[in-house]
């Protein structure tokens, strides 16, 4: 109805007509994001930055075919004509000296990018040589990359059969070698520069040769005589990179003012070509006074920016760099641009030549093959920094005047500025990424680069991603090392929100020290506290299933560090420093025993009563892993656990459904660590179950309020809820087709009276056996129920006795409670906690009937033992006959040799093995133990003796299926908040958006409503002729609401609602409200009815459920649900009466009052 009330058009409103402002003051409830947004983590980005075959290129081979004095006959040259070879003019030395001064040159140009690598040259060589020299490299370099750089300016063109020209012994004839040879001998990874006229002709002879090698291996593969099949794999030719001169058809350029090697200048010396390029432009004439005598001046060095040389050069790399990113797809990027450095700089140093070379009517080819890139917009930006520098260079070389930097890289931010402040939503990601990566280099501009870049990655993970693959991790990481107090905002901010989209960077922080930026943070007193929270929640992340992280963390004191903060005022701190200790400390016992040390579990007790849900969740987390901890327990860490046991039972009542979610799990962990108790615990309640006889309000209903059968084909059925698939009184409609008899138990007959060996099969115990998939559990809802009303007046504690066990009976009651609790989330993990101890106890109750029976000298006693030992006492026998060491985690037993978590279960005769065991065996986590998830080895609920168990194996096995199936998702969606733009202005608040547009519609509505009803109540009704709207219900009435601006009208019967348009007669909805079946809806309530409607209702067994997405084209979703009064006793539900609701204000957080039709509700921020 409201989705289709917000897109209506507004029908009826005058033009004077203004919105009520009190809608706009009017408080909603339950619409924070607990409420509205499902509780999970975001879906986990496929992470493609980081390179995993990230190579280096460790050996280059100098090929130089130039027989100086020689021209090759196939070469027709001009005069004058290009001469200069890396710099060098031959003709002005001999020919020898020549050639090996150009060798000595070109090596050096290469060193300038890769420093260390393994230079090798081999000048106007030889067949044997080239073969000599390259099996050599290959063979040192291994997997790493090689590079063959090939100069063939003295010998002939390449042929079309695929051959590059040499020289024999004598330099009497040229010698052609062949392509596939140069293959076999280079290996792969490779990458290959040809200067030579109509390179490309290699290129393609490359390319044939490759695909003809997979094809003679693909053969060798069918064929095993083949002549390949016994030799080793050659590696793929598909990783080498090649880079050519011109295209197959073209020769290099000759004009005389460039080099002969105009490609090889480019690719390694830049900068220098680029401004004798730009000089001899048309455009150079509007810088007076430079010349090319006056470029070779130029001071400064390459490395130093802060010279004209350096700058330049850094400004070429960060266009480059630019261009690149924004003209390649991401993956090629990333191979050339950030795998290997030598790589990166040789193609960045392409794209220049690609712009030079094609102004000569040359086009350089590269493979893989790139885009054209000479006519880029960045261009200009370079050749305007050029014509900058190029200004002042008069001057500084004749007067010494000091060199001006270039506004290059504040332009660029500036641009960078105007498109995160101006842009659209839908946009290109911006250009000058790469450019602001290379500003962070820059401590002139790095605060504002630093600024820029938060609030890029603010925009959401999309910008994180996009940051990550343009390769600033390194950069962000190394300013780690800074000690720059105005930085550390600006690097927790942005550490933040990349940890939120990328975890995986925790082993990169530790590795580097990182961690101790963020503890120094956390530390800082006078840091705000929104930047402690975004250090805790780094911490948090570094620890999070980290144990390098945990233990780095803990030896940098952050357990003591977290503690100071707990009581801070800002919530979201609170509640990342409790998460940050859970995580510490979970499966580490150094941390815990750190945290027992500092008394943390004490001080995390006051977060328990916190009024902000999320807060209260976290510590009840944070204690959930201190108890879940699976180290060797001793007496102290027994008590410390009961003690954290007791205080977590007092949030049973909370009025937050993820408060109580994470209470569940938190006591799972307890239930692992003290299974053997529990078994105990559990067979003792399902006796009481049993013994007394307490009157079902499920067998006592009221004849005039049941709501008819939804199977009738006069009656439509209910609306199916998504998030209530799982309703626990859909157990009750089941067919119970299966009993406790099925364990066999008392199979070899006995005595009624109670033991483990001999359970009652009764019918009181209406318990299924079956697969949790199928929604069948070993205990069902009305088992639970009936346990949870008896041990409200039943003698339980007088049969357990002592205080030992006491602790696990409370906490049974805890768990049975939790089971009907009115949010089905948390009573579905209740369910499993119940139904995996009570599988456990009653199979371990069997094989002690089985041990029993097979052994004369030792029987049952008639009645659970005080120690709760009884369970173990035979298994610790026959273990004590194996010499096993007992399970570690296991609590102290008096009265037993040995304990174990895992109820083993000892193989006995096999004729004593009975015929027929129960096909399934229920699971916490809802799969049967034994499936492909689990080793072979792994037997966690072992079905029948003949089966053996090793306690170590099966205890961890347990352990680690629980805590992997029982999780709330808590820390996970918490994490959202920073993956999620914090600076962008809410919907709510923006004046343009559609939900801003909406809610307008809606309070415009609700101002017409009013001055209509007005009028109606002005004039007055004095009769009361007129049928509005009539219909058939599908359940008998008990409650009716009118909204009080819609025309809809919600009708109540016992356990379902349906929703009537009254105006049109139309029904729009009818769900099922998921209260158990022998209660009632009483009451119900519309809130936030003058903007988003929200349905409360409450039934007479004290449950309280709101309900929203009702009465429209989406499916009924749960938004909360709690039990308002808890005191309702079982003889008072279903009475035909309405129920006044009363919340318990002691358990509020921020309860403000509701007003509206002389009525007040108070409503409990949950």
């Amino acid at each position: 109805m409201d989705a289709e009330l917000l897109h209506s058009p507004v029908v009826g409103l005058a033009e004077e007509e203004e919105v009520d402002m009190t809608d706009w003051n009017l408080p909603l409830a339950f619409m924070k994001k607990r409420h509205t947004e499902k509780i999970e983590g975001s879906k986990a980005l496929a992470q493609s930055w980081r390179m995993k075959d990230r190579m280096k290129t460790v050996s280059v081979a100098l090929v130089l075919c130039l027989n100086v004095g020689v021209d090759p006959p196939d070469v027709v040259k001009t005069s004058p004509c290009a001469r200069l070879e890396c710099w060098i003019d031959p003709l002005s030395m001999s020919p020898q000296k020549a050639l090996e001064t150009i060798g000595a040159n070109l090596q050096k140009q290469y060193e300038n990018w890769q420093p260390r690598a393994r230079y090798k040259q081999s000048l106007d060589p030889t067949v044997d040589e080239v073969k000599k020299l390259c099996t050599s490299l290959r063979r040192n370099a291994k997997e790493e990359r090689v590079l063959f750089h090939y100069n063939g300016h003295g010998v002939p063109r390449p042929t079309v059969n695929g051959e590059i020209w040499v020289f024999n012994k004598n330099y009497t004839q040229y010698i052609p070698l062949s392509i596939y040879d140069l293959q076999t001998w280079m290996g792969s990874p490779s990458i290959f520069v040809y200067d030579c006229s109509n390179a490309g002709i290699i290129v393609k002879s490359f390319k044939q040769f490759a695909l003809q090698r997979e094809q003679e291996l693909e053969v060798a593969a069918i064929n095993p005589n083949h002549p390949l099949a016994q030799m080793p794999l050659p590696p793929s030719m598909k990783n080498c990179i090649q880079l050519a001169a011109c295209e197959a058809s073209e020769l290099l350029p000759m004009n005389p003012d460039l080099p002969a090697d105009l490609f090889t200048s480019c690719l390694t010396t830049p900068i220098k070509i680029a401004l004798r390029w730009f000089c001899m432009q048309k455009s150079a004439k509007l810088v007076p006074g430079v010349t090319l005598d006056l470029i070779e001046k130029i001071p400064g060095r390459l490395n130093d920016r802060r010279t004209p040389l350096g700058e330049l050069n850094w400004i070429f790399t960060a266009i480059t760099d630019t261009i690149a990113w924004n003209v390649l797809p991401r993956d090629l990027f990333q191979k050339l641009f950030r795998q290997d450095l030598l790589v990166a700089s040789l193609f960045r140093n392409f794209l220049l030549a690609e712009r030079i070379m094609r102004s000569y009517n040359c086009t350089p080819v590269s493979s893989p093959r790139l885009p054209p890139t000479y006519m880029h917009a960045m261009w200009q930006a370079w050749d305007l920094a050029v014509d900058i520098c190029l200004s002042q260079l008069p001057t500084i070389i004749e007067e010494g005047t000091a060199f001006r930097h270039s506004p290059f890289f504040a332009e660029q931010l500036t641009a960078f500025q105007v498109w995160l402040t101006m842009g659209v939503e839908n946009r290109n990601p911006p250009e000058q990424l790469p450019i602001v990566l290379q500003v962070l280099l820059s401590q002139v501009h790095r605060l504002r680069a630093l600024d820029l870049l938060g609030r890029f990655l603010d925009l959401g993970p999309w910008a994180v991603s996009l940051a990550l693959s343009v390769g600033i991790f390194p950069y962000v990481l190394k300013l780690l090392q800074s000690s720059a107090r105005e930085l550390r905002p600006l690097l927790v901010f942005i550490w933040a929100k990349i940890l939120a989209v990328d975890s995986s960077c925790q082993a990169d922080l530790v590795k580097d020290n990182g961690h101790k930026y963020f503890l120094s943070v956390l530390a800082d007193p006078y840091m705000p506290a929104e930047h402690r929270t975004m250090a805790v929640f780094i911490l948090a992340v570094i620890v999070n299933n980290y144990n390098t992280g945990q233990e780095a963390c803990l030896q940098g004191n952050l357990i003591a560090i977290c503690l100071e903060q707990l009581n801070d005022p800002h919530p979201l701190l609170r509640q990342w420093v409790a998460i940050c200790l859970g995580r510490i400390w979970q499966n580490f016992d150094s941390a815990r025993w750190c945290g027992v040390r500092d008394s943390a579990h004490e001080k995390l007790y006051s977060l328990l009563s916190d009024p902000i849900p999320e807060v209260r969740c976290a510590a009840v987390f944070a204690l959930g892993t201190f108890v879940g901890n699976s180290a060797e327990r001793t007496d102290h860490s027994t008590t410390i656990d009961h003690n954290v046991a007791m205080m977590l039972a007092q949030l049973i009542n909370d009025g937050s459904p993820i408060v109580r979610k994470e209470l569940v799990v938190a006591l799972s962990h307890l239930v692992v660590q003290y299974e053997s108790n529990f078994c105990t615990v559990a067979l003792q309640f399902m006796e009481e179950e049993k013994n007394y006889a307490v009157p079902s309000p499920a067998n006592s209903t009221e004849t005039g309020n049941v709501t008819p059968g939804r199977d009738s084909p006069a009656i439509p059925r209910l609306r199916s809820v998504n998030s209530y698939t799982n309703l626990r009184a859909a157990t009750t409609s089941r067919t119970l087709n299966k009993s406790l008899q099925n364990l066999n138990l008392n199979e070899e007959g006995g005595p009624a009276a109670f033991s483990p060996g001999n359970l009652s099969t009764s019918s009181s115990a209406s318990s299924t056996l079956g697969s949790p998939d199928n929604d069948e559990y070993l205990l069902s809802f009305e088992t639970i129920d009936k346990m949870r009303r008896v041990s409200s007046y039943s003698s339980l504690n007088s049969l357990i006795g002592v205080s030992f066990n006491s602790v696990y009976t409370q906490i049974w009651r805890v768990l049975l409670h939790l089971a009907a609790d009115p949010f089905p989330d948390v009573s579905d993990l209740a369910m499993k906690v119940l139904n995996s101890i009570a599988y456990k106890a009653t199979m371990n109750a069997r094989t002690q009937r089985i041990l029993d029976s097979g052994s004369l000298t030792q029987s049952a006693p008639a009645s659970p033992t005080s120690k709760g030992t009884l369970i173990h006492q035979a298994g610790a026998s026959h273990r004590s006959k194996r010499s096993s060491s007992p399970s570690s985690g296991s609590p102290p037993m008096p009265g037993a040799s040995s304990s174990s978590l895992t109820n083993e279960v000892p193989k006995p005769p096999a004729r004593e093995a009975p015929p027929n065991r129960p096909p399934y065996t229920p699971t916490l986590g809802g799969q049967a133990p034994h499936s492909q998830q689990f080793p072979r080895t792994r037997k966690m609920f072992d079905k029948g003796p003949d089966q053996t168990a090793e306690d170590g194996d099966e205890t961890a096995a347990h352990r680690s299926f629980i805590s992997v199936s029982l999780q709330t998702g808590l820390c996970d969606w918490s994490a959202k908040y920073f993956a999620q733009p914090v600076m962008k202005i809410p919907e709510e608040h923006d004046l343009e958006s559609q939900v801003r547009k909406e809610r307008e519609w809606r309070f415009l509505r609700n101002a017409r409503v009013r001055r209509q009803s007005q009028r109606i109540t002005q004039r007055g009704v004095t009769r009361l002729d007129d049928q509005i709207f009539i219909n058939r219900n599908p359940g008998v009435p008990s409650v009716v609401k009118f909204h009080p601006f819609n025309p809809c009208i919600a009708v109540a019967d016992k356990d379902s609602i349906c929703f009537w348009d009254w105006e049109k007669g139309e029904r729009l909805d009818y769900f099922y409200n998921g209260n158990p079946r022998y209660t009632r809806i009483t009451s119900m309530e519309y809130l936030n009815g003058h903007d988003c409607s929200l349905l409360l209702t409450a039934t007479d067994d004290g449950a309280l459920r709101i309900w929203k997405n009702f009465a429209d084209q989406r499916n009924p979703e749960m938004v909360t649900a709690w039990q308002g009064l808890s005191d309702m006793l079982p003889t008072t539900r279903g009475l035909a009466r309405r129920v006044s609701i009363y919340l318990d204000r002691s358990k509020q957080g921020g309860a403000f009052p509701r007003r509206r039709q002389g009525r007040q509700c108070l409503l409990k921020n949950k």
